[in-house]
């Protein structure tokens, strides 16, 4: 299971005693704020990608939307978003639970500046009920990215 596969990843930093598990599905923006009773805004949004033959992730802050034009002129191709069915063998994570932690390996990650007004985020775990509160610091340190970049409209 993709959780076990985070927590894993965790106890490495003595961490995995800071990941929520909910009794209730976190599985979208709106479920995720409920459950952890906090603003849609600061879910950490991990975003699944086809770029040539890479998969990429973006983390963005729960309120962002991908920006066509911000996209293709970073990544030099039209956003093309993983289909359902591939996400769980592509990135090793299923959709509702997919976080840039524990990740396959190739899979590039990428962190969204629509994050950097919040001291903390909230990310999902591997699951469709789990998350854990990082900051920004946090994030980088564990994301194990590439660098920030600004693809993100509607936030600001």
């Amino acid at each position: 299971m993709a959780i076990d596969r985070v927590r894993d990843y965790f106890r490495q930093f003595g961490m995995e005693d800071r990941i929520i598990e909910f009794d209730v599905s976190s599985a979208t923006v709106d479920l995720a704020a409920k459950a952890l009773n906090c603003e849609g805004k600061r879910i950490g949004k991990t975003l699944s990608f086809h770029v040539q033959d890479d998969v990429v992730l973006i983390l963005t802050a729960g309120d962002a939307k991908i920006d066509n034009k911000k996209y293709k002129a970073y990544f030099g191709t039209k956003a093309k978003m993983l289909a359902f069915e591939e996400a769980e063998t592509l990135i090793g994570h299923a959709v509702g639970g997919v976080c840039p932690f524990a990740v396959n390996e190739g899979v590039k990650v990428y962190l969204d500046v629509s994050m950097k007004r919040f001291e903390t985020i909230f990310p999902a775990c591997g699951s469709s009920n789990s998350a854990i509160e990082l900051t920004m610091e946090e994030v980088e340190k564990f994301s194990n990215y590439i660098e920030w970049i600004d693809v993100c409209k509607d936030w600001e």
